[in-house]
């Protein structure tokens, strides 16, 4: 069958171009948006008087049932049609006649499959938006079950100070908070219509574009055509969120690989979503985190091919353009399943908060509070503080000790200013209940941290908690 555009050629494409220029095999994943776009189209072009009332009847029961064809799996998609867009009007076509010829008047592939891929993309921010919300629901219940239980706050994968472990997974929770701001802002600012900018610079038609973009979602139309059509800026802000989620989701994965070793101990995660070896019986391994870990440069990937397809294109529309879909199509299945598994990954894990607790015995946690002592209560400055918490830790190290369990004459013998009040302290929780500005990690203010992010999932979706 001759292409819809072959009237300029003498020769028709060989097959080897035809397997090489089409993207119906994956473009047809966008198929209800280009139906409701088309139906849209319609019916402003019956509202202008371009298309007759008959005609945008048969037109949109045409399209219904390609639709259903569709959807119950009797549509055949043709490689020699190219793309979705040329399949669907050519089977509109055959099921309607002439008033199916009559569809892509005042309209192009550049601005149909815009529409199409935009929405698309759209949607898929919100998916993930809720996503999110489910993955931050299931970390704050283990969060605020967890206020009080100690664990190492590392810095360079040093013991630091003592935290507890719901301020850590808080850590994460304000990460998938912006996550959830980004994908939102992306939304309200790619939300414009391109439907009637047709190949770059308008039609000499007499459309309405605000019908059109009301009917489909949109708040407004875009500004200027030449920029619409060639536009992806839309399917780069999705891959860059994604990516920086996945950047967040590996962060936590690494910890949940750490925390699950047998070095750390922090963590078991759940049989259902942990495997074995092939040759060594004993082992269970962390798969979940690992995988999260790895399809976080499988997301990187698609960001910086789409980047370098558009690097260089000149205005308007290019075929290279066709390049942005599989990317993005791959980007978002895979953040969604990894959402998912990650929340039932955390939902079901078990917290071995003793060991996280006796991690905290290790390493001179108290010695920062050591120095805060010397400064406020003996009026050391705190460079001179600094060197004899020095040489108390050092001590420590001679007794084989951790400094939060040093006895009182020791550090009598360090600085005669010290007084036994020093080994309050030097208690571990009193240390992290020392921290109480704002952000801190005393039990307090991580409670407070956590009521903000359920408040925040509450008035977003209240469902949840029901």
């Amino acid at each position: 069958m001759d292409k819809m555009w072959s009237g300029r050629f003498s020769a028709g494409a060989s097959s080897l171009l035809d397997e090489f220029n089409a993207s119906i095999m994956y473009d047809r994943k966008l198929y209800k948006e280009d139906i409701e776009g088309s139906l849209a189209h319609a019916a402003m072009l019956t509202k202008q008087e371009i298309l007759t009332t008959e005609e945008l009847r048969q037109i949109t029961e045409g399209l219904n049932q390609v639709l259903s064809e569709i959807e119950s799996g009797k549509f055949e998609w043709k490689i020699g049609d190219e793309d979705l867009h040329m399949g669907i009007e050519k089977r509109l076509t055959a099921i309607i006649g002439d008033a199916g010829k009559k569809l892509h008047t005042a309209r192009s592939r550049n601005d149909q499959v815009a529409v199409d891929f935009r929405r698309w993309v759209l949607k898929r921010n919100l998916d993930l938006v809720d996503s999110l919300k489910l993955l931050m629901k299931e970390i704050l219940v283990v969060a605020q079950k967890h206020t009080e239980t100690l664990i190492p706050g590392m810095t360079h994968l040093q013991h630091a100070q003592p935290t507890n472990f719901g301020f850590h997974l808080g850590a994460y929770l304000a990460m998938f908070k912006r996550d959830i701001a980004r994908f939102e802002d992306s939304y309200k600012r790619n939300n414009v219509s391109p439907l009637g900018c047709a190949a770059l610079a308008g039609t000499p038609h007499n459309v309405d574009r605000d019908m059109t973009a009301q009917l489909l979602g949109f708040d407004s139309v875009s500004v200027n055509c030449l920029d619409t059509v060639s536009d992806r800026d839309f399917a780069l802000e999705i891959l860059f969120n994604i990516s920086t989620m996945m950047m967040h989701i590996s962060r936590l994965s690494e910890e949940l690989v750490m925390w699950s070793s047998y070095e750390f101990g922090f963590v078991e995660l759940s049989d259902e979503y942990s495997t074995g070896s092939s040759i060594m019986p004993q082992k269970k391994n962390p798969d979940v985190p690992e995988l999260l870990r790895g399809k976080t440069g499988r997301v990187y990937g698609s960001l910086m091919g789409l980047l370098t397809v558009m690097k260089g294109l000149p205005l308007a529309y290019n075929k290279d353009t066709q390049e942005d879909k599989e990317g993005v199509f791959d980007s978002v299945d895979t953040a969604l399943i990894s959402l998912e598994i990650l929340k039932e990954a955390i939902k079901t894990m078990e917290v071995k908060a003793h060991n996280m607790e006796s991690a905290c015995s290790v390493g001179h946690l108290a010695a920062t509070d050591l120095a805060d002592y010397l400064v406020e209560k003996c009026g050391i400055p705190f460079r001179e503080a600094h060197f004899i918490t020095g040489h108390a830790v050092a001590k420590s190290e001679e007794l084989k000790i951790d400094l939060s369990d040093i006895e009182f004459k020791y550090l009598k013998e360090i600085d005669s200013r010290i007084s036994e009040d020093v080994l309050e302290y030097l208690v571990l929780k009193n240390s992290m209940n020392a921290r109480t500005s704002a952000g801190g990690t005393a039990t307090v203010r991580t409670v407070e941290q956590l009521e903000q992010f359920k408040t925040f999932l509450i008035e977003t979706n209240p469902e949840l908690f029901i």
